[in-house]
């Protein structure tokens, strides 16, 4: 096993790629962040960014069912989770703009219930910029890795396996973010473990970006119910990166429903606010894997 002082998890969407352009890629983002924003050297601290996507279908960008490749099919119960996902993000005066449109307005999700493309409507009045279709796949991918048990054991075994005695710091990016939470909550869960072992007793900081986990349903699928609170052990710091602009997050941070957590907000441009390699080379996480305060 080998030894790290990071270990990155990434989102959906990576298959094309492998460990060691991951690597190279958020090395060189979180590289360059340290050196504009912090007195370390130039060099960041030893990086891991474990492949989980290699555990998935090959040649697949996503999770879910393949046959699907326009992403516009949806069972009945992941149509109640994107409707719920799309409720929790969107306000009434959003809501009223979609119910004075068209529906032949909104386009190619048109193969999508109606109520979802009413929700999509009112998702884009409050995210102009077409983010709302990006939301859904998001959505159905992160509903994919809560659902389907077997594959969340095996992704979060296959990322545990790089967290060791010398990794300080775990990053996770969107749904990575959710992977990464998930390695405190179920620590024990690796045979041969005893719980706060799991994650290495090294590790002092988790750094989230653009995270879905502030979305009310997305915790509800994890079993976390309205009102509770999400919660690491003591002794890990927990920084979370968001860009207002970026639909995964729901323009949102987490500070409401985790105790102790600093928000941090960035903003990463308006080509790509959900971009990995625009939050890890951003002032608070350079700051938060450098070791001071984001």
């Amino acid at each position: 096993m080998r030894a790290a002082e990071i270990v990155g998890v990434h989102g959906i969407g990576q298959s094309r790629t492998s460990e060691e352009q991951l690597t190279r890629d958020w090395g060189k983002a979180l590289g360059r962040g340290i050196k504009e924003f912090t007195d370390r050297p130039d060099r960041p601290p030893p990086l891991l960014t474990p492949h989980w996507t290699s555990l998935l279908a090959r040649a697949t960008d996503r999770l879910g069912p393949q046959e699907d490749p326009y992403g516009a099919w949806m069972t009945p119960a992941e149509e109640q989770f994107v409707a719920e996902a799309l409720s929790d993000v969107v306000g009434p005066q959003d809501l009223a703009y979609a119910e004075e449109q068209p529906l032949a307005g909104l386009g190619p999700p048109k193969l999508w219930p109606t109520r979802i493309t009413r929700l999509l409507m009112a998702y884009d009045h409050r995210f102009p910029g077409g983010g709302g279709q990006f939301f859904v796949q998001r959505m159905r991918e992160v509903r994919f890795y809560l659902t389907e048990p077997d594959l969340a054991v095996k992704v979060r075994a296959f990322v545990r396996d790089y967290v060791t005695q010398t990794t300080s710091v775990v990053i996770g990016h969107s749904l990575g973010s959710v992977i990464a939470y998930d390695l405190f909550r179920y620590e024990d869960e690796a045979a041969g473990r005893t719980p706060g072992d799991a994650t290495g007793p090294a590790v002092h900081t988790l750094i989230t970006c653009g995270s879905p986990l502030g979305i009310p349903s997305v915790r509800r699928l994890m079993k976390i119910e309205d009102g509770d609170h999400l919660r690491l052990p003591g002794h890990v710091r927990w920084i979370n990166v968001y860009d207002p602009d970026d639909v995964v997050t729901g323009g949102a941070g987490l500070c409401r429903v985790a105790p102790g957590l600093v928000d941090a907000a960035v903003r990463n441009g308006v080509g790509d606010p959900h971009s990995a390699v625009r939050y890890l080379r951003s002032e608070p996480v350079a700051r938060a894997v450098a070791g001071g305060r984001p």
